[in-house]
């Protein structure tokens, strides 16, 4: 039988969600709309196998901010009634038939990619449910990206209008030209310009440092940078090697569960 895995980004629905709603207390909106959101996702999706994961909302920055302090220093935190809300949400995708998977040590956007790369890595069909564009960088034949809310597929042609470089030299390209919003700094004077421009003559950021043909008006940047470069590529990858402690049979999907 074929699979098709379907990875909800939850906390990415759900506040897109709860930050249309006109009141920020009213829970119970919250879960009737993203109750009927999963509801159409599950309908057009078809999936054998679903799951929600959920970055952990006690959870520090992760490895990331090791490497790079200022990574999402200044990320708002999660709207309290929102966060007293969280299990009454899961209670109810349950009994969607959609179980969660909560992070500890590691960002939900790790385990979505571990979870997302084993499957697909045999030749089986996985959806990611989010708008996160860092996703975009797992893109292969049997592994897609949808945004439900834009209702389009983050895919090669997506992402050649929108970066103008290959899926797999994003982590790259949010390495010389930075993430404004995860505060992922980049190289200082390199943009998005530029960083296309770089990664549509190299390969990735150590061809380019390596090459004498690295243009002169990026090789000063870079000889001056490129420590900050590796670290931001480094956190703008996703990790794809965690020990998940269950199996794709736990994931299958057999309709609404009883209350």
């Amino acid at each position: 039988m074929s699979i098709h895995l379907v990875i909800i980004d939850a906390l990415n629905l759900i506040r897109r969600v709860h930050s249309a709603q006109p009141d920020p207390n009213d829970i119970a909106r919250t879960i009737t709309t993203t109750t009927r959101t999963l509801n159409k996702i599950i309908t057009e999706s078809q999936p054998t196998h679903i799951i929600a994961v959920f970055d952990h909302h006690l959870q520090e920055r992760g490895w990331r901010a090791d490497i790079l302090p200022e990574y999402k220093q200044n990320r708002k935190p999660m709207p309290e009634p929102l966060m007293k809300g969280l299990e009454s949400i899961q209670d109810a995708w349950w009994k969607l038939g959609i179980d969660s998977l909560l992070s500890e040590g590691d960002e939900a956007d790790d385990l979505v990619a571990t979870l997302a790369m084993k499957v697909a890595s045999h030749n089986e069909k996985v959806t990611i449910i989010s708008t996160d564009k860092g996703y975009c960088q797992l893109l292969s034949p049997t592994l897609q990206i949808r945004d439900y809310f834009q209702h389009r597929w983050l895919d090669e042609p997506f992402i050649d209008k929108e970066f103008g470089v290959k899926p797999n030299q994003l982590a790259d390209y949010w390495g010389l030209a930075g993430v404004s919003s995860s505060q992922v700094p980049g190289v200082p004077g390199v943009g998005p310009k530029a960083a296309k421009e770089i990664l549509n003559q190299f390969n990735d950021i150590e061809q380019a440092y390596a090459s004498d043909e690295l243009p002169t008006k990026y090789r000063k940047k870079l000889d001056e940078h490129i420590e900050s470069a590796r670290k931001c590529k480094l956190v703008s990858a996703l990790k794809t090697d965690i020990e998940l402690g269950f199996n794709l049979q736990d994931l299958r999907f057999n309709g609404a569960n009883e209350a």
